[in-house]
């Protein structure tokens, strides 16, 4: 572990080998250095985010499991590594998982490890899980909703009697490790439709945080425009510096389903087609740039076909349950 100052970071260049036990170089291996971040350094000066990080701070200050909710792209990992930089636990590791990245048939074993000879493929010794390597430490599990509700009772169970049991084991081992959850679903309707456990959804909402989305935050636009031109213009080597007014009011007006991470990759592709010190309009994508479509208001005299309107029904059940596991099972119920 290195520690560098910040008025250092880009005054100069670390050679770093990374080697095993026996100090034998490993080739191929990554080195990450990244500044450690509390809520207080998160961008934002609007009302409704400095409450957000208010309740991070005071977050970070208990020990509880605390339950991250926000649309995709709202810096919920953000939050959660602020959360723990901030913590007493700050010295000890952060371990992220992403529970929809992970097929359901593997996430057990990386969350909980498993021995030697557990199953066809185990590695010789075994494998650690991520428990276990966040021992004293804090385990963010992005995507929580993603869980099956098999690994949502061994979960429940590792909750509450801080112990976990790794896969062909026949002990449980102690562990002590603060869980930090985040999901973009509504985790109160899975658990009325049965696809969440709701003893696990309330051992997990102790401290709900709920994360707003860049729509509710238009006052902070412009901080992470500034932020982010100059972030990007020294990572491409780009001589911009600043967005003209009618780029700014144009990305205020637009609402931002992808929110912050939607904002940075428009930044970035600015950035990157930018011939001058500048970012104008004609620079952004097409996208940006188009008026949003009104909703077409039917008039009382128009009459659609019952093709039409069955067709619209169905689009609207698969639009409302499109991010459940069972969507066309609960379409299909919700329709008849």
């Amino acid at each position: 572990t290195f520690e560098v100052p910040e008025n250092n970071i880009d005054k100069g260049r670390l050679k770093v080998s990374v080697v095993n036990e026996e100090n034998v170089p490993i080739k191929g291996a990554a080195v990450r250095l990244s500044y450690t971040g509390n809520p207080d350094n998160i961008i934002g000066e609007s009302q409704i985010i400095k409450n957000t990080k208010s309740e991070a701070l005071m977050a970070s200050k208990s020990t509880s499991t605390v339950l991250i909710i926000g649309e995709s792209g709202t810096g919920k990992e953000l939050f959660a590594r602020a959360i723990h930089n901030h913590s007493q636990r700050s010295e000890n590791p952060f371990i992220a998982v992403n529970c929809a990245a992970i097929p359901d048939n593997l996430l057990e074993s990386e969350l909980f490890g498993y021995e030697e000879g557990a199953f066809t493929g185990a590695k010789k010794g075994g494998n650690l899980g991520k428990f276990e390597l966040a021992d004293k430490g804090t385990i963010f599990l992005d995507e929580i909703g993603d869980m099956s509700l098999h690994l949502q009772a061994k979960l429940l169970r590792v909750l509450q009697e801080k112990e976990l049991n790794k896969i062909g084991s026949n002990l449980n081992k102690s562990i002590d490790v603060r869980v930090i959850a985040a999901t973009n679903k509504n985790l109160e309707n899975m658990v009325s439709n049965g696809l969440f456990r709701e003893d696990l959804y309330y051992r997990l909402n102790v401290i709900p945080i709920n994360l707003p989305s860049l729509r509710e935050r238009k006052e902070d636009i412009s901080l992470l425009i500034d932020f982010m031109v100059k972030e990007y213009a020294k990572k491409l080597d780009k001589d911009v510096e600043y967005v003209d007014e009618s780029v700014l009011e144009t990305l205020i007006k637009y609402k931002w389903p992808g929110n912050i991470r939607e904002l940075q990759n428009i930044i970035e592709y600015s950035v990157n087609m930018s011939s001058s010190n500048r970012i104008t309009v004609d620079i952004l994508p097409s996208k940006i740039k188009q008026k949003p479509k009104n909703q077409v208001s039917m008039e009382i005299e128009d009459i659609e076909t019952l093709d039409e309107l069955e067709r619209r029904e169905i689009i609207k059940a698969l639009n409302k349950y499109k991010d459940y596991k069972k969507d066309k099972d609960l379409v299909a119920k919700a329709l008849g």
